[in-house]
């Protein structure tokens, strides 16, 4: 029964690694567009929800595994409070503080239509540090770390985040939308009216409104040749 329990937390903690960096990099490529600009359908968010899911799933079976295993006999508190394990404190460790970062992701992706967005946000930001932690676990307390499959695969997948990362936060993916371009210039160059609205100035919150100024006409000067005639004349030169 010791060696079965053994080499279940082995697999299921192999397998749990590989669906949560799957999840991260699913993440990151929808969230990076770099799967194209167009509408994406549904079940592709759904994916990366199914890898957090299930890569929970496998991590309970990694821990269960792991106290049923007689060879090096870990309690609740070992799995559990990180450094209380007697077998390579400091690795179990990085493996405790990946668990309770795993939960806070998903339970606040279950809860996520009850929570602020905010909120959700930022505990969803806790990825990240949940892929350098569990990677960390791997390579410290796994029994497959320094063989060459495990670090091939490493170190691909850390590159592959670390890339799709540094694309996220650069804003490279980022770029203008060309026809709002086209609609703002197009209203810029349109004459502005008296009677439209005119915004308020952001910076002093004051309403410019341009007031027409009506100017009197000028009479126009006599030519050199006219004369103004008045009275008796005036009537004679009519006739």
């Amino acid at each position: 029964m010791g060696t079965f329990a053994w080499y279940v937390a082995r697999a299921a903690g192999l397998v749990a690694w590989g669906l949560l960096s799957a999840s991260v990099v699913w993440g990151l490529a929808l969230s990076t567009r770099a799967l194209g600009r167009k509408p994406r359908p549904a079940w592709l968010l759904d994916l990366h929800r199914y890898l957090g899911g299930l890569a929970t799933i496998f991590t309970g079976v990694h821990i269960a595994a792991i106290v049923a295993d007689s060879y090096v006999h870990f309690d609740v508190a070992s799995v559990l409070v990180p450094g209380a394990s007697s077998w390579r404190p400091g690795a179990v460790a990085w493996g405790v503080v990946g668990l309770y970062l795993l939960l806070a992701v998903e339970l606040t992706s279950l809860a996520r239509s009850r929570l602020p967005r905010k909120v959700w946000r930022m505990t969803h930001v806790a990825s990240f540090p949940l892929f350098v932690v569990a990677t960390v676990h791997l390579l410290t307390a796994g029994a497959d770390a320094g063989a060459l499959a495990t670090d091939a695969v490493v170190t691909a997948v850390v590159a592959t985040v670390a890339g799709l990362t540094t694309f996220r936060v650069t804003g490279l993916n980022r770029k203008p939308d060309r026809s709002r371009r086209l609609d703002v210039d197009a209203q810029a160059r349109q004459p502005q009216r008296l009677d439209q609205p005119h915004p308020v100035d952001a910076d002093v919150g004051l309403v410019v409104v341009p007031v027409p100024v009506h100017r009197p006409q000028r009479e126009r000067p006599l030519r050199p040749t006219q004369h103004v005639l008045h009275g008796p004349d005036a009537r004679r030169s009519r006739v």
